[in-house]
């Protein structure tokens, strides 16, 4: 017996499915970089994100936990000691990396 589904059922099935594809137009739009700033470069990757050149008028937030992240940006040379640490953190991206 086929199922009838009530204009309730109907609505709030669209309006999950728009809220769905919303969200990932915002991720589509968006950058969501975790900082990594090993040496001096630091600095400058700071420098970008506050008001002069103002990262968060692009869509760039910078995050400082890497699950809530889209990607790395290393700043700095990446040594054999910082290697497993870096490791680590990207292994904690959400997918897809």
């Amino acid at each position: 017996m086929p199922t009838t589904l009530t204009l309730v059922e109907v609505k709030a099935e669209y309006m999950l499915s728009g809220l769905f594809s919303l969200i990932s137009w915002a991720r589509r739009g968006s950058l969501w970089p975790l900082t990594f700033g090993l040496a001096c470069c630091a600095i400058e990757m700071m420098h970008a994100a506050v008001s002069r050149y103002d990262f968060d008028r692009l869509g760039v937030m910078m995050r400082a936990s890497p699950r809530q992240s889209d990607l790395i940006i290393v700043a700095g040379t990446l040594t054999n000691k910082m290697a497993p640490g870096l490791r680590r953190l990207y292994e904690q991206l959400a997918e897809p990396r």
